[in-house]
C-alpha cells in the first residue's frame, strides 16, 4: 500500500467518526425531545432551561418552578400544575389541555397559540401574559379576562386584547 493509499484510508477514518455539520447544526437548536410523561417532579426547579418540544404530559407539576424557561412546542397535557410558575416563560404552540393550573404563575409568559381546551384556570396569574391566537373555551376566557391585565415585556401585546376580553 503506498502513501496515498494510506492518507486516503485515514482521511476515511476521520470522517467516519466526525459528526456531519449539518446534524451538530440542527441539534444545536433542536434537540431531541425531552421526555417527562407520567413523572413525579413537584417542587423541581426547571428555572430558566432550555425545553423545547419537552413532553410533561400526565406529570405531577405541582409547586414545580418554570420560570423563564424556552418550552416552545412543550406538551403538558393532562398534568397536574397547581401552583406551578411559569414566570416569564415562552410557552408558543405549547399543549396544556386537561391541565389543573389552579393558582398557576403566568405572569409576563407568551403563550401564543398554546391550547388550553379542558383546562382548570382557577385563580391563574395573568398580569402582562400574550394568549394571541391560544385556543380557550368561552367559560376559560371568561374567567382569565375578570383579572387580566398588563402588556406582556417581550411581545408589547396587552393581555386583555391577546383574550379578546370585552
Amino acid at each position: 500500500m503506498n502513501l496515498r493509499h494510506l492518507a486516503a484510508a485515514a482521511l476515511a477514518i476521520l470522517l467516519l467518526f466526525m459528526p456531519l455539520p449539518a446534524l451538530a447544526q440542527a441539534y444545536k437548536y433542536y434537540p431531541p425531545p425531552l421526555s417527562y410523561s407520567n413523572a413525579q417532579l413537584s417542587g423541581k426547579d426547571f428555572s430558566g432551561q432550555f425545553l423545547r418540544t419537552a413532553e410533561f404530559s400526565n406529570a405531577d407539576l405541582q409547586f414545580t418552578n418554570f420560570s423563564n424557561v424556552q418550552a416552545e412546542g412543550a406538551i403538558f397535557s393532562l398534568s397536574m400544575m397547581k401552583e406551578a410558575n411559569f414566570h416569564g416563560a415562552d410557552l408558543t404552540n405549547s399543549m396544556l389541555e386537561w391541565t389543573n393550573l389552579t393558582n398557576a404563575d403566568f405572569t409576563d409568559a407568551v403563550l401564543v397559540e398554546a391550547l388550553f381546551l379542558g383546562a382548570n384556570v382557577k385563580k391563574m396569574k395573568i398580569t402582562g401574559a400574550d394568549f394571541t391566537d391560544a385556543i380557550l373555551d368561552g367559560a376559560q376566557v371568561k374567567q382569565l379576562c375578570e383579572t387580566a391585565s398588563g402588556v406582556n415585556p417581550k411581545t408589547g401585546v396587552d393581555t386583555r386584547e391577546s383574550l379578546g376580553c370585552r
